[in-house]
């Protein structure tokens, strides 16, 4: 019996195998072929290794990976898994052995590795598990818990609505839903993208699984087997999006360190030990740094200690990755008085007592990563199957969209979300103090469709009762407006609606422009010229430069506001926490509420709008917007630089290219794939990622797909084997 790996005109690898267990094999070896350097920086960083041959910018990352315990979570999850569902962890074993055999091919490839001075190493088989738990560890944004902290500390707790946006480190998607009364063929669309911090290589692996039982095209996650976020099975296709839950949670604890260890004060006020050893992260060119790691009865301490905020720290460590870093307060300051009258406002610390950060989520405490979804997503064929799949979902929490050929419909949350207190979402809650402990699991929502259609854009949503911050309606309204422009759609047609460039949030910092009066001339004329712009950031339109440009002084006006000072400060925190915590981008991005509140502390938003637009007058942006909106692709080594492009699009546009307002018109984050599933023929169906299949600089593949991306255009989806090239076969006993 044979395996077999074609690849298409873009170099998307098919695999074609006699068994489940080979076919796995298969995934990894190509995977191992194609992004060795990818999946071993992934491997090292769920390890807490990364900086033994990155640097110290990679030491902050490794010291929450070993602060955090996620190898070890890793490890308990797959035991776990060995025992609950032994099927699904032989098919991880399989990966592995895949990519443990076609490693070191994969490697020679990677000019990395010879920078580097890195050789490849050995897969274990909790290592997909632990890649998976590393890529989503920040996905919720617990980091942001810190940030309301600080905020209603300073400014009360209405600053929690106020700032509550998507911002910062946070990742979210585009996806609808068409039910076949809403399309030309009379059977369902699903399409959208994900977006998250743009990384070359890419975030996504395109890939076919084919084998007796199943035959499936879909986005993977390198490093990890099956498909698990978008895929098409030929009789049902899904898709995600982020739900924006929260379902992690930060506890301050008390410690005090004895002649036996360290203790953590419990909620029934006995001092109990916690566990403790030492590690050592290795730094390239540099001593290795010694770090202790702590885990009390609420979860591992990620940042202080005993001694407080100075203990864990890493002085003068960088992250360099934007992507998982971004996307704390003095604990012995009490909450303002409005804060504390305020549901789910924590009391206000004990002032003797320096604290430290526990992080408490899912995984560690029910050793499941919820890979018993995988296979059954794979082996779906119905609406039905894949409901039944996601019921074993952990995290992260996502809004799932699901179809079938058979007219069935799905919409609805997967993954897990604990009961507690309210004050837990908020932010970090006395370890101490009785009253936040988990009390079991939500159940997961469900939801319907309007007019044949289904949108989620991480707007308030159906899961809304389990967050805290969810993105503006804008994306969500806008898909919705241009999908009801036509009775019906073909998956062709729908490209016009993943790179649609409208702002709706522009309005309200326009609104105040034009009720301003007594400008100078050379301002009047630039705000009639902004009032005469439709609003849309096209990557040619000077109107959206110098929308752009007036919006970062505006923020960065209403940022250096005394009001916020306190805010400005960076808190003692580990610098990979810190962009959540940083005051121009939460300002950035929350602007159109603070434009749109009755009042806003006492600042004069005029006056700090007028004196914006006069300063971008006097010297008004001389080019297009796509001038200074550029690509900024994560590298965790860079090389020869690229010129990137200039882009269109921007946060709250459906095409979501976030510059980060007042700080950069860069963006790191965007449609990190594009996808139309068509349930009516397969072959109809359509994909595109930023960069390429192949993750090797250099290699036909590596870049050649970002001209489409870049155009808002879809390559088809391949299914006919005749049509494919025969790259390499291997016989197997399976």
């Amino acid at each position: 019996m044979t395996i077999e790996t074609y690849r298409d005109a873009w170099g998307i690898p098919h695999l074609r195998a006699p068994g489940v267990l080979a076919l796995a094999c298969a995934q990894g070896r190509v995977t191992a072929l194609d992004r060795a350097w990818q999946i071993e920086v992934e491997r090292h960083r769920a390890r807490g290794t990364s900086a033994a041959f990155l640097g110290a910018s990679a030491v902050s990352w490794d010291v929450l990976a070993r602060r955090a315990r996620l190898d070890d979570t890793a490890r308990r999850c797959f035991t776990a898994l060995e025992r609950r569902d032994p099927e699904t962890a032989d098919w991880v074993r399989a990966y592995v052995d895949g990519v443990n055999e076609g490693l070191a091919d994969g490697a020679r490839r990677a000019p990395e590795f010879a920078r580097t001075g890195l050789a490849p190493g050995s897969w274990q088989p909790w290592t997909p598990l632990g890649v998976w738990l590393a890529t989503h560890i920040l996905f919720a944004g617990f980091p942001a818990k810190l940030w309301r902290e600080q905020a209603v500390r300073h400014l009360g707790y209405g600053a929690v609505g106020l700032f509550a946006t998507d911002g910062p480190g946070t990742a979210g998607s585009n996806g609808w839903l068409l039910s076949g009364d809403r399309t030309e063929t009379g059977l369902p669309l699903l399409a959208g993208d994900p977006h998250r911090f743009i990384e070359d290589p890419g975030v996504y692996q395109q890939i076919r699984l084919s084998c007796p039982e199943f035959d499936v095209v879909g986005l993977a996650v390198p490093g990890v087997p099956g498909i698990a976020h978008f895929g098409h099975t030929g009789t049902v296709a899904w898709s995600i999006t982020n739900a924006m839950a929260d379902y992690q949670d930060l506890y301050r604890e008390r410690l005090r360190r004895t002649g036996a260890g360290v203790q953590a004060l419990d909620p029934d006020g006995t001092w109990r030990r916690a566990a403790r050893h030492t590690e050592l992260v290795e730094i390239a060119g540099e001593h290795p740094l010694e770090v202790e790691v702590l885990e009390t009865a609420r979860g591992p301490v990620i940042a202080d200690g005993p001694e407080g905020p100075a203990a864990g720290a890493v002085p003068g460590a960088q992250e360099t990755r934007p992507a998982r870093a971004a996307e704390a307060a003095d604990a012995s300051g009490a909450p303002p008085a409005e804060a504390a009258d305020q549901p789910g406002a924590p009391p206000a610390p004990d002032h003797r007592f320096p604290t430290a950060l526990a992080l408490r989520y899912p995984p560690r405490v029910t050793g499941d990563l919820g890979f018993s979804a995988l296979l059954p997503l794979l082996r779906a064929r119905r609406v039905e199957d894949v409901d039944a799949a996601f019921d074993a979902w952990a995290e992260p929490v996502n809004v799932v969209q699901a179809a079938d050929t058979e007219g069935g419909l799905l919409h609805r949350v997967a993954g897990r979300v604990p009961v507690r207190a309210a004050a837990n979402r908020v932010q970090p809650v006395p370890a101490w103090q009785p009253g936040h402990d988990w009390q079991g699991w939500h159940e997961t929502p469900y939801a319907g469709l309007t007019d044949g259609i289904a949108v989620m854009a991480n707007q308030r949503g159906p899961a809304a009762p389990l967050g805290v911050e969810f993105a503006p309606p804008h994306r969500a309204a806008r898909i919705r407006a241009l999908l009801a422009e036509r009775g019906t759609w073909s998956a062709a047609g729908l490209a016009a609606v993943h790179t649609d460039t409208h702002l709706a949030s522009a309005a309200p910092l326009l609104d105040r422009l034009a009720a301003l009066d007594g400008l100078t001339p050379e301002a009047a004329r630039l705000r009639d010229r902004l009032l005469g712009w439709d609003r849309r950031m096209d990557g040619d339109s000077t109107g959206a430069a110098t929308y752009a440009a007036v919006r970062t002084a505006v923020v960065r006006r209403l940022a250096a506001h005394p009001v916020f000072a306190a805010l400005a400060e960076p808190p003692a925190h580990p610098e990979i926490l810190l962009p959540w915590l940083a005051l121009v981008p939460r300002v950035g991005h929350a602007l159109e509420h603070l434009l749109r509140a009755e009042e806003l502390y006492g600042i004069d938003r005029d006056a700090a709008v007028r004196a914006a637009v006069e300063e971008v007058a006097a010297a008004p942006p001389d080019g297009t917007w796509s001038a200074t909106h550029r690509l900024a692709p994560w590298r965790a080594l860079p090389g020869e630089p690229y010129d990137e492009p200039g882009l269109a699009g921007d946060h709250d546009c459906v095409l979501c290219t976030s510059a980060v307002p007042g700080l950069t018109d860069l963006a790191a984050r965007g449609p990190a794939a594009r996808y139309v599933w068509d349930l009516a023929r397969r072959e109809d169906s359509r994909w595109i990622v930023p960069f390429g299949a192949d993750g090797v600089p250099g290699a036909p593949h590596h870049r050649d797909q970002l001209p489409l991306w870049l155009a808002g255009e879809l390559t088809p989806v391949v299914t006919d084997w005749a049509l494919l090239t025969l790259e390499h076969t291997e016989e197997t006993d399976d």
